[in-house]
């Protein structure tokens, strides 16, 4: 989804009722959550934010969401802000700002800008050389601000009342433009001290636009206009960073005028409308989607918008992609085979120009449509027989429709989900580049609270929700009606198909045992165990039907060996990558 910041415009700025605490730091905090989006802002009490929190709740327009740790509240702020432009959450000091660090340095690899708020020491303790509690004994109170300082854009300490508007207001257009996690250290007795500098309204917010160097995007075009041109078979493949660049709609609009096929890197996902009639699938190199990856490989050129080349999304290295045929397309910038790159120029304004100037050619996309082969359908299970996990998957896509969304947790989900094919406005997300596991559960909680048009379906490991199940309390807390799929093979199977050992053989929960006892008769939830085709049909009815309004946990028991083919290639080559002796000295 867009942010909801527009860049160039001005927010609609929303009165609130005055209160008696209308002129202080924490109310105008809340204020300027509410305005960018953040509406929703996941937190976790501790005594150095309780005063901040109050006057978060004072806010009529701002919903606190209370999570069960800190790690979980930051997965809900970068879930959230995948559906909304931005996210929030608020903890304290050190023992909550280091819990949620590891959320917080996902949302930086994926580029979501994050608003993490943590409540500090009184300020009369700044400068001393007193030890206080939830610190590590020193009088250095420094710590958890030095964490942050690598995984976030910016890091402010608000210790002076003088200067806290500025200093604020500064971190928070930070996040918005660069696209990352900021954080914002606020101390314990500043938030309800009325001050000047937040006796009136504040300045509706703002952010001034980006606009691309003239001479540069001229330049850039006709050098991409001249090398596609040349080219038999081009083809286009939507990177990840098309989000960052809010470049999606340009995408398309080149999709279209170019006439060439269009295929998405595995973590872009969900960026790239898979009904448009050119999509041809998930390029991930050997593991790609059926004769998409010939096709893209085979091609004359490519242009790849927004992409990241990391050891996961290259399969170990492995992708055929030359650099001589590639227009690569960053955020700001367009680098034309071997040979000029253009600085200061935005990948939406490049690629609508782009999509002006360029002659249709669908030949790439014709020699797709010759060889390519339906996918076979799987077959039915004989009765009682163990459910396979293909036989999951083919249900799951018949529950796709635009009103829903798709969270896949790190693992074998990612392989299976990604050959999901998205209907429009399905919506889609997964961590890659971070592949944390255990993220989709607070991810899960954030996005559905962000998308509430929408309903989730996750699609979870039992390794992974081990790491993060608490937070189904404030799912059902919050009156979500997701429909988790948990699949319960016995192990992290992801890190069995990369190098297997003991370690990777977990103890098995009774699952829906646990949910229920979460549940604890408040609220909507229901659960059931499946174990055969005919149990899982009955239990999608169930769901989508008589509990359409509670959240759903389905337990799914599958063979530890039931691996898609994809998982099981894609592993041995990242082993590959991962055992690779030192080079010689």
């Amino acid at each position: 989804m867009e942010a909801t910041i527009n860049l160039g415009s001005t927010v609609r700025h929303n009165s609130v009722c005055p209160s008696a605490t209308s002129g202080t730091l924490g109310r105008h905090l809340a204020r300027r959550l509410v305005e960018i989006g953040a509406w929703d802002v996941f937190s976790v009490p501790g005594d150095f934010n309780l005063t901040l929190l109050d006057h978060l709740i004072a806010e009529p327009k701002l919903n606190l969401v209370g999570c069960c740790n800190e790690l979980n509240a930051g997965y809900a702020a970068d879930g959230y802000a995948r559906s909304r432009g931005v996210g929030a959450c608020v903890v304290t000091f050190t023992v909550g700002g280091l819990s949620v660090l590891n959320a917080i340095a996902g949302a930086y690899s994926e580029n979501l800008p994050v608003i993490c708020i943590v409540g500090g020491p009184n300020s009369n303790d700044y400068g001393t050389n007193r030890i206080l509690h939830h610190t590590i004994g020193l009088p250095d109170f420094s710590q958890e601000l030095r964490c942050f300082q690598t995984v976030t854009c910016a890091q402010v300490v608000v210790n002076n009342l003088d200067d806290a508007h500025e200093q604020i207001d500064t971190a928070i257009s930070t996040a918005l433009k660069e696209s990352k996690p900021i954080y914002i250290s606020i101390s314990c007795n500043l938030p309800g001290i009325p001050h000047p500098t937040f006796g009136r309204d504040p300045v509706p917010f703002f952010l001034a636009p980006k606009v691309s160097n003239q001479l540069g995007l001229e330049a850039a075009v006709d050098a991409a206009v001249a090398f596609l041109h040349k080219a038999v078979k081009a083809v286009l493949v939507g990177g990840p960073k098309l989000r960052v660049a809010k470049a999606q709609q340009a995408f398309v609009e080149l999709v279209d005028a170019s006439g060439y096929p269009v295929a998405v890197m595995p973590s872009a996902k969900g960026q790239v409308p898979e009904h448009h009639p050119h999509f041809i699938g998930t390029y991930w190199g050997a593991v790609s989607t059926s004769f998409c990856g010939e096709i893209v490989e085979s091609a004359d050129a490519y242009l790849f918008a927004g992409p990241i080349f990391n050891d996961y999304s290259s399969v170990g290295y492995s992708l055929l992609i030359k650099k001589e045929k590639a227009i690569m397309v960053e955020p700001n910038r367009v680098t034309i085979g071997n040979g000029p790159s253009f600085g200061w120029v935005f990948m939406a304004d490049f690629l609508s120009a782009l999509s002006k100037k360029l002659k249709k050619n669908s030949t790439a996309l014709e020699n797709y449509r010759r060889i390519y082969v339906p996918p076979g359908v799987p077959l039915r299970h004989e009765n009682n027989e163990v459910l396979r996990v293909n036989i999951l998957f083919k249900h799951i896509q018949e529950m796709l429709s635009g009103d829903t969304a798709v969270i896949a947790e790190t693992g074998d989900s990612w392989f299976n989900c990604q050959k999901l094919r998205l209907p429009q406005n399905c919506g889609y997300e997964f961590q890659m580049q971070y592949g944390s596991i255990g993220w989709s559960v607070g991810a899960t909680l954030g996005y559905a609270q962000a998308a509430k048009d929408k309903r989730v379906i996750a699609c979870i490991g039992d390794g992974s929700f081990q790491v993060t199940a608490q937070d189904i309390s404030t799912m059902i807390r919050c009156g979500q009606n997701t429909i988790i799929f948990l699949i319960n093979n016995g192990g992290y199977t992801i890190e069995v198909e990369i190098h297997d050992g003991p370690y990777n053989v977990i103890k098995n929960w009774d699952y829906t045992g646990l949910v229920n006892a979460i549940h604890n008769g408040e609220g909507k939830c229901w659960t059931t165990k499946v174990r055969t085709e005919e149990d899982l049909v009955n239990a999608i009815s169930t769901a989508t039907n008589e509990q359409k309004d509670s959240l759903c946990f389905i337990e799914v028991f599958a063979h530890k060996d039931d691996t898609s083919k994809e998982l099981l290639e894609w592993g041995s080559r990242v082993s590959a990558a991962n055992s690779r002796p030192p080079n010689p000295q």
